[in-house]
């Protein structure tokens, strides 16, 4: 892929619904890292997986492969979130990912649904924080957009922080869409200003990115899964990432 051609904020795959259909059976079907590849190949710029310990999607083996899978790669970004206090840094220390995002989820938890909070969850994040950083990994933090969390952030030396976007893509289309989005402008404002990346995920999809990506120029990467995998069961990973990278493009 021509670097040249590459959109202003990164397009991360996430393919943990891949191995939740492969799950449902023993057939081994469909490859996740086939998934990858062909995402890749499409032109992604990241891989995304959140191990959860239950192993109801991604398994530990599908960790480990998708390694192997990135190496081919070298330009591109392998992510791993998850909760550091459940499986997370077994996999940061063992695989060391260009990023790790940190996710306050419960074990048995049906999916992401909010961020950290500070001051109270200062203390035992940042040792973990500084343990990923001195093993070369870049650290993500998932934050709902609070504008006034975003300097704790930065004292715990996070690199980045991922916005949950849910609220915005909940109140698409609907009398709250603008004010939900000043929320996530306002937010990136207050994380620029003190020196921290910009990420973002959950329901993102092909509708609602071009407006959050035009009003936030300063985001970097976004990642995506649910919807997009949605989107490949009927169009196919190529046309799928291709419609999503033109989706982030920016707007004149």
């Amino acid at each position: 892929m021509n670097n040249a051609m590459q959109p202003r904020t990164a397009l991360s795959v996430n393919v943990n619904k891949v191995a939740l259909l492969r799950n449902s059976r023993h057939l081994g079907i469909p490859s996740v890292t086939r998934a990858a590849q062909l995402c890749l190949q499409a032109g992604a710029q990241g891989i995304t997986v959140h191990p959860r310990p239950d192993e109801r999607h991604i398994r530990a083996q599908d960790v480990q492969e998708l390694v192997a899978v990135m190496l081919a790669w070298p330009d591109r970004e392998f992510n791993i979130e998850g909760n550091p206090f459940h499986n997370l840094m077994d996999f940061v220390r063992q695989v060391r990912p260009q990023q790790v995002t940190f996710v306050p989820d419960s074990e048995g938890q049906f999916t992401s649904d909010h961020g950290w909070r500070f001051p109270e969850d200062a203390a035992r994040l940042q040792p973990l924080i500084a343990e990923c950083k001195a093993l070369g990994v870049r650290v993500s933090l998932f934050m709902d957009p609070l504008p006034d969390q975003m300097a704790a952030v930065q004292a715990l030396g996070a690199d980045r922080v991922e916005l949950y976007t849910e609220p915005y893509a909940a109140a698409w289309g609907g009398p709250e869409q603008d004010a939900q989005l000043a929320r996530y402008v306002q937010t990136a404002q207050a994380a620029t200003a003190v020196g921290l990346g910009l990420n973002a995920g959950h329901d993102l999809n092909q509708d609602n990115l071009p407006a959050f990506v035009q009003a936030i120029p300063q985001l970097q990467e976004v990642s995506i899964g649910h919807a997009l995998i949605a989107d490949a069961l009927e169009l196919g990973y190529d046309a799928t990432v291709a419609a999503y990278l033109k989706a982030l493009e920016p707007r004149a």
